[in-house]
């Protein structure tokens, strides 16, 4: 991996990093923000699983755990593009429930949650660009497209082959046939 790549992921990552281990130690602080974005969600989590937890600062605390261990997956190269499609998920609900430029009245309040919804938008965009990222290497798109390329071609010289076989066998049957005794 390229330097770039490296130092663009680690500060990409950061703030996945940082803000997740603040949230896990302080779920509270976002509690009455989250509220209304997780009884949202509450019913979807227990009908796709019982025993799942739907309380509002567990599923901070999950969220912020999902933060801080793709961000440091981000951060170190490893699983890279599975990690940054995971903040990116993990980004839209925090954007929804903390930055609600649309229900604020007051133009400062209204102007900073726009500001901060811009930002997450801004991140989404360079994780995307993250999971997009093959490191320089060819991506599965294009090596699928060579590996089928590469075996058509093997079979087609197959077939040659067995075509040019199958005349000689033809000829040499043929001979026999003519050659007394």
């Amino acid at each position: 991996m390229t330097p770039v790549r490296s130092l663009a992921r680690a500060m990409l990552s950061g703030i996945f990093v940082v803000q997740g281990y603040r949230n896990f130690r302080d779920p509270g602080r976002l509690a009455v923000a989250a509220q209304p974005v997780t009884e949202k969600v509450a019913p979807l989590l227990k009908k796709a699983h019982p025993s799942f937890p739907t309380e509002t600062e567990a599923l901070i605390r999950l969220n912020a755990a999902v933060q801080v261990g793709a961000g440091l997956m981000l951060a170190t190269g490893r699983f890279s593009r599975p990690a940054a499609l995971v903040l990116a998920g993990t980004l839209v609900p925090v954007t929804v429930a903390g930055h609600p430029f649309w229900k604020n009245d007051d133009p400062t309040a209204r102007n900073n949650n726009q500001i901060h919804a811009m930002k997450n938008l801004g991140i989404l965009g360079g994780l995307l660009l993250a999971a997009a990222d093959t490191g320089g290497k060819p991506g599965l798109r294009w090596r699928t497209g060579h590996r089928i390329g590469h075996s058509r071609r093997s079979v087609q010289r197959a077939v040659r082959t067995a075509r040019r076989e199958a005349r000689i066998a033809v000829r040499s049957a043929s001979t026999a046939r003519r050659l007394p005794g």
